[in-house]
């Protein structure tokens, strides 16, 4: 399989599909998944004559378990380290919930600078900031975090069961359309991880500040996310982004859920071939 080795000696996992002269589109998945999260897009695109990648964050999926570096800088170097061993250039980079705040952090301080970006999305992505502070009173309580990381290191794998079963993709909503294999497939991808990195990402996508990054992102972004997003709340991350990003476009799907990519993919794909071609 496709490994890259980081400067801090990680194993990085890869796929890179289609021709290599393309313009790629590079997919940063969330937490606690893995880049086949991005399948159902990564075909899409393949066949609209891109060159699709994704990458598995370390310690998720088929990325080395590592014990550190489990936060936003290293996962921004860490993509960094797949786009310059491929060296993608004129990329599109496409992030969700965690890998929002990847692209955010990876766009801001390594991809811009290298003059290898020429769009970025965020989809329902944690960007700027997911706790709530004393400057950030619309974020989420720390006590539902500190709940994420009790409940994952007392059952972690009831815990993988109950998160997409139920809020991830609004399947616990009157006259939800449940799949269980999409139920199952999230489950597969989480338990591929380490325990260790899901724990402290916990960490990584509700205390770190994007803020800064956002305001450096010069790139056309696209910002997308559905009001009934009951894992990442819209209006304190999409309607923020869009205010504090220079060049954005922002889409709000009425009633789609923090999964849209998976359960309304052919909504959310068209969205995505518009902004990319535009």
């Amino acid at each position: 399989m496709p490994y890259v080795t980081t400067k801090d000696g990680v194993e990085i996992f890869y796929k890179d599909w289609g021709s290599k002269d393309a313009q790629p589109i590079h997919f940063h998945h969330g937490w606690p998944l893995s880049a086949d999260d991005w399948d159902n897009q990564m075909l899409f695109f393949l066949q609209q004559g891109y060159r699709v990648v994704a990458h598995d964050r370390r310690g998720h999926g088929r990325s080395e378990q590592v014990s550190d570096g489990h936060d936003m800088d290293h996962y921004a170097a860490d993509a960094s380290a797949v786009v310059e061993h491929l060296d993608l250039k004129n990329s599109i980079h496409i992030g969700h919930s965690t890998g929002g705040g990847q692209v955010a952090r990876y766009v801001a301080r390594h991809g811009q600078l290298q003059g290898r970006v020429a769009k970025a999305v965020l989809v329902s992505a944690v960007p700027p900031l997911m706790v709530r502070t004393a400057d950030n009173p619309d974020g989420t309580p720390i006590e539902v975090f500190d709940g994420f990381r009790a409940a994952l290191a007392a059952n972690r794998a009831q815990f993988f069961i109950d998160v997409p079963t139920g809020p991830f993709y609004g399947y616990n909503r009157s006259g939800a359309q449940i799949s269980q294999g999409v139920i199952d497939n999230w489950w597969r991808q989480g338990m591929m991880g380490s325990a260790k990195a899901h724990y402290e990402g916990i960490k990584a996508f509700s205390e770190t500040d994007h803020t800064d990054d956002l305001k450096a992102i010069t790139v056309p972004t696209l910002v997308m996310q559905g009001d009934d997003d009951q894992v990442v709340p819209y209006k304190a991350a999409a309607i923020k982004q869009d205010k504090l990003l220079q060049n954005s476009q922002l889409i709000i799907y009425p009633g789609f859920s923090h999964g849209m990519l998976t359960v309304n993919a052919d909504v959310v794909n068209a969205d995505l071939l518009a902004f990319i071609r535009g």
